[in-house]
């Protein structure tokens, strides 16, 4: 079938359905998206909440103990302690509801879900991480999320396999490292971005296999530069000396020239797509066929839409899909195939409509539910009666669709609505990639957690904290107020984030003190969405190459094209790969 262009229900804008996009969705019995690529991913992530967690009474009865949780307390859900709902002490097949024709597929959903019991977290395999979510065999972590294998980690998101660091995004090997965006393989590396197999360095930019270096940038097998200039040994130690890099007002001006002298002077590869073929998006390692994908850590084939993934194949629209094939529309899927809009469900094949199911298959519109088969609303069937009347649900989800307050239509083949979602929306990862007011959010019709009314008694001030770790001892479980809370004008992205106040433990004072390094002025939450900023968005733009060396196989500007996640507006200057390759390996 030829290219189709759609208008998208929910943005209204036009958006195009190739040839090869109607052969997945026949291949798998879905009809074709009437949300665009953008909303749908929206749309995902407003269903995975990572970051915003609460304290509230356990449900299990004759339990009274507080437990963490993702979930508000002030929303009418059912939540258990993460042993406990993973016990056999309770049958979530108790609450199988037989299905209803006169009631939308999406409201007996919904109704089911706020009858079964929730896992506190979406927590495996963890030791001493109690304040961690969506993360898996991880050791004395703390507030970690979608991570997983790492030991003695504090403040991050997106880490893998990272050791006795803090304050990191997106990170893989890391050790005794410190805020780094999107850094691997390194040791004793701080305030860095896209570097690899560095050590004992500062403030670098895409650079690999380096050794005590300073605001550098694309540097490869290099020791002693600062600011991409060669030093002898003992004369890099003395500047670094000089520079004074223990004083938090001091690294403030390092970094405000690193950024203004040495990143946006810097050539910038058009995307981080390495041993990799006929693929867009960006970071995207040792995979073919690849469409708009973003952080596919490796062995990725002939997919679309896809943040977060790897070993997948023909497979769209996914967040944090693990060796998944034929799958369409999930949130943290692991291990199966033929899945379809299911959220949080593991070691499972052809299950759709379901949330946190484990080790199951044909399964319709269930949650919680662990090692079955042929459910339907947790309801068991037998295999005959399942595959009687699941064709004729699918059918009644076209004929009585759920439609929103703002009148968008949820048919079979739409993922959960929004609105319906379990949490907020300005709780969830939706915020952090597709950042909405409260009006606007209003407008679209989303649910919205208020804010909360604090109060904190503080103890001292950001900005009053000691220019370096001297005497920092005296600082243990302080309240400090955050600097974005304090500074109101403080241009902020994480305005309906920044939890005002937060503490420094006695892990961060032992932290701050081996690696000689300030304290940070801002909470966890403020900090993550500094390193969000850092990153380019989750969206491609139609490019030219910028170079005009004259040394380069072009004559006068090139005229390589490309789509690349820096949009036309950015600062940064930005090279196709053959131009990069020519000026930087």
């Amino acid at each position: 079938m030829e290219a189709q262009t759609k208008n998208c229900q929910n943005c209204k804008q036009d958006f195009i359905i190739e040839s090869e996009d109607f052969n997945f969705y026949e291949k798998i019995k879905v009809p074709t998206p009437t949300f665009c690529p953008d909303c749908r991913l929206q749309r995902r992530m407003s269903w995975r909440n990572e970051r915003s967690l609460h304290k509230m009474k356990c449900c299990v009865p004759g339990h009274n103990e507080d437990i963490i949780t993702m979930y508000d307390p002030e929303k009418p859900y059912i939540v258990y302690d993460n042993k406990y709902w993973w016990s056999d002490e309770w049958d979530p097949c108790d609450y199988g509801a037989e299905y209803d024709f006169s009631k939308s597929f999406f409201i007996q959903f919904s109704d089911l879900s706020h009858k079964v019991p929730q896992a506190a977290l979406s927590t495996l395999n963890s030791i001493n991480s109690e304040y961690t979510n969506y993360v898996d065999g991880n050791k004395n972590c703390y507030l970690i999320f979608g991570s997983g294998w790492n030991e003695n980690i504090r403040y991050g998101n997106k880490l893998f396999s990272c050791k006795d660091s803090q304050d990191l995004l997106n990170c893989t090997k890391c050790e005794l490292s410190y805020e780094c965006e999107s850094c691997a393989e390194s040791h004793r590396l701080f305030y860095s971005r896209n570097s690899k197999n560095c050590t004992d360095s500062y403030l670098l930019y895409n650079c690999r296999n380096c050794m005590n270096c300073f605001g550098c940038s694309n540097l490869v097998s290099k020791s002693y530069c600062i600011w991409n200039k060669q030093y002898e040994k003992q004369g890099y130690f003395d500047e670094l000396e000089r520079l004074g890099i223990k004083s938090y007002k001091n690294l403030i001006s390092l970094k405000e020239k690193f950024i203004n002298e040495v990143y946006l002077s810097s050539i910038h590869r058009y995307a981080n797509i390495l041993n990799s073929t006929d693929c867009t998006g960006n970071n995207i390692i040792h995979s073919k066929n690849c469409k708009n994908c973003y952080d596919i850590w490796q062995n990725a084939e002939d997919s679309k839409y896809l943040y977060a993934s790897l070993d997948i194949k023909d497979s769209y629209d996914g967040i944090g899909v693990f060796k998944n094939e034929l799958s369409y529309e999930n949130v943290d899927c692991n291990i199966g195939s033929k899945n379809f809009a299911t959220i949080v469900v593991y070691d499972s094949n052809n299950i759709e409509y379901s949330i946190n199911c484990h080790n199951c298959k044909y399964c319709f519109g269930c949650t919680g539910i662990r090692n079955k088969q042929y459910c339907i609303l947790n309801k068991q069937y037998t295999k005959e009666e399942y595959i009687e009347l699941l064709p004729k649900i699918k059918e009644h989800m076209g004929l009585l669709p759920y439609i929103d307050k703002v009148g968008r239509v949820y048919k079979y083949g739409e993922f959960f609505p929004v609105d319906l979602s379990c949490f907020g929306y300005n709780e969830t990862i939706a915020q952090e990639y597709f950042p909405l007011t409260f009006d606007e959010n209003l407008k679209f019709g989303f649910t919205w957690k208020k804010n909360i009314e604090r109060n904190y008694k503080i103890d001292i001030k950001a900005t009053d904290l000691p220019d370096s770790i001297n005497d920092i001892n005296l600082l243990l479980n302080k309240t400090i107020e955050c600097e974005h809370f304090q500074d109101k004008t403080h241009d902020c992205d994480c305005e309906f984030a920044c939890t005002e106040a937060y503490k420094i433990t006695e892990e961060d004072i032992s932290f701050h003190n081996r690696l000689k390094i300030p304290l940070p002025r801002m909470c966890p939450n403020c900090r993550h969405y500094s390193r969000l900023k850092q990153r380019t968005p989750l969206k491609l733009w139609h490019r030219t190459c910028m170079c005009d060396k004259e040394n380069h196989e072009h004559i006068g500007v090139c005229t390589n094209e490309f789509e690349t996640s820096y949009s036309p507006e950015r600062p940064e200057i930005i090279y196709c790969e053959k131009c990069y390759q020519a000026e930087v390996m």
